[in-house]
């Protein structure tokens, strides 16, 4: 397999674009793992790490990138144009096919690779094939990566293939795996912006709960637009209760019957977006909302202990703490716990075929 790994070499010369001077850039580089490198979202996602949405302007890569063998000459290209797009920040490249190689040193992991259901296709097949590629992932991280490595996986079903790997790769702490809910947190706001006309950045502290799917819910009661309760200014319940909350568990599919494709652009934001808020910090008085670890109990309003679920959460000093105090009422407990079931079931189903290999 060696032979389908390659470190690119980056051009030393000087550059036209604006970008940061490199005495500005005295941190040590952080090791970024991207699986499923040559697929769309990973083809949209690495030229936003690599010119800094993930940790800043001034916060050097390295960049790993891991595909299966089939698509090794595509990953071959990725590099390739990475190279050439010239990027200040990038202080080195690995492509491989060789995951072992793919995750020593890594600081932040980016799961974005799975098996994708196909069609004709049943679920638990599905996800018989993701228990196999976590499992085996979940190992390489666990004898490469670094002992604080950061993961996000963003590969259907997120939160069991979080939580397959957190189980494979022990030295990893539990609170360092998470999945992808900020996809889902961002289209919440843009909904929102849009029915009440406001710029995006006008709105805040939406919250999913739960699982990355369609289940999921999208809650708005303790948001707010320019500082006023989103109920308050949006001011139509029937639109908020139903047909905004199906929009958002539905975004995904209506992308693909629109493109034919999934979404990329907005997943690959979505990634930077979590990562830097859990690295860098959520910014005073907001919150977001991050697939972790359910610690059980009131802290996690009821959720069973173990579950990958989305909460909202703050993020400082690289850590990340759920959101407490906030008043869960009846409709809102229903739709938890409806999604919590989903997730229960997976999870069981998931413990079956670990059990069964």
């Amino acid at each position: 397999r060696a032979e389908h790994h390659t470190s690119v070499p980056l051009p030393s010369a000087p550059f036209s674009l604006p970008h940061p001077e490199p005495s500005t850039m005295n941190a040590p580089p952080k090791v970024v793992l991207i699986t499923g490198a040559a697929g769309q979202i990973g083809y949209a996602l690495a030229p936003l790490v690599c010119r800094g949405a993930m940790f800043g302007p001034d916060q050097p890569i390295i960049l790993h990138l891991l595909d299966i063998a089939p698509a090794a000459a595509a990953l071959g290209g990725v590099a390739m144009e990475l190279c050439d797009a010239a990027y200040p920040l990038v202080m080195g490249i690995v492509h491989t096919v060789d995951v072992d190689v793919a995750c020593v040193g890594v600081d932040v992991a980016v799961m974005v690779g799975g098996f994708p259901r196909g069609p004709g296709m049943e679920r638990a097949e599905v996800m018989g094939k993701n228990v196999a590629i976590y499992k085996a992932q979940a190992s390489s991280l666990e004898k490469h990566a670094n002992a604080a490595c950061k993961v996000v996986v963003v590969a259907n079903p997120a939160n069991t293939n979080a939580l397959i790997l957190s189980k494979y790769a022990p030295k990893i702490p539990k609170e360092n795996v998470t999945c992808l809910t900020r996809l889902d947190h961002n289209r919440a706001l843009g909904q929102v912006a849009q029915k009440a006309n406001v710029p995006v950045r006008d709105v805040k502290n939406v919250i999913i709960w739960g699982n990355h799917s369609s289940t999921q819910f999208p809650d708005v009661n303790h948001g707010s637009v320019c500082d006023d309760p989103i109920r308050n200014a949006i001011n139509d319940e029937t639109y908020l209760n139903d047909e905004f909350v199906a929009t958002v568990q539905q975004r995904g599919a209506a992308i693909i019957a629109a493109r034919k494709l999934s979404s990329a652009m907005s997943a690959a934001s979505s990634v930077c977006d979590h990562v830097r808020d859990w690295v860098l910090g959520t910014p005073p008085g907001v919150w977001t909302s991050m697939g972790v670890i359910s610690p059980g109990g009131k802290e996690a309003y009821g959720i069973a202990e173990g579950l990958m679920y989305s909460f909202p959460v703050t993020c400082a000093d690289g850590k990340w703490q759920i959101v407490q105090g906030l008043e869960i009422d009846a409709r809102s407990r229903k739709l938890m716990t409806a999604t919590e079931t989903e997730l229960a079931a997976e999870k069981s189903e998931a413990e079956e075929l670990i059990a069964s290999m």
